[in-house]
């Protein structure tokens, strides 16, 4: 059992840690999203007072995704070196722990 930890535990750590400041760009993400795509074709309600259109929008979230991005790739990809895991168990670990802190702040919302 310690050694299948220090396997995955490193990467789960470093990924749990970096889902903290990924909640702003998931968020953001969500956010035009619902208010574009989503809204036209009926998934969601667009909301009443976004009426400046999407370009402002996609100046603020592609720059901030784009330096998570990056932050992320240059975090992980020292450890991919480093961990014992498949590499495609590595990067699916890594893709989907991040989320963990935005779906607890989903989960404990009234």
């Amino acid at each position: 059992m310690a050694r299948h930890w220090r396997a995955w535990g490193a990467p789960f750590l470093v990924n749990l840690l970096l889902g903290v400041p990924a909640v702003v760009p998931i968020w953001l993400v969500w956010y035009v999203l619902a208010n574009g795509p989503l809204a036209e074709y009926g998934g969601s309600m667009r909301n009443p007072t976004e009426n400046d259109g999407m370009a402002l929008w996609l100046v603020i979230v592609v720059p901030v995704v784009a330096l998570f991005g990056l932050i992320w790739w240059l975090a992980n990809e020292p450890l991919r070196r480093r961990t014992a895991l498949a590499p495609r168990s590595f990067w699916l670990l890594c893709v989907l722990v991040p989320f963990l802190p935005t779906a607890v702040l989903i989960a404990n919302s009234p």
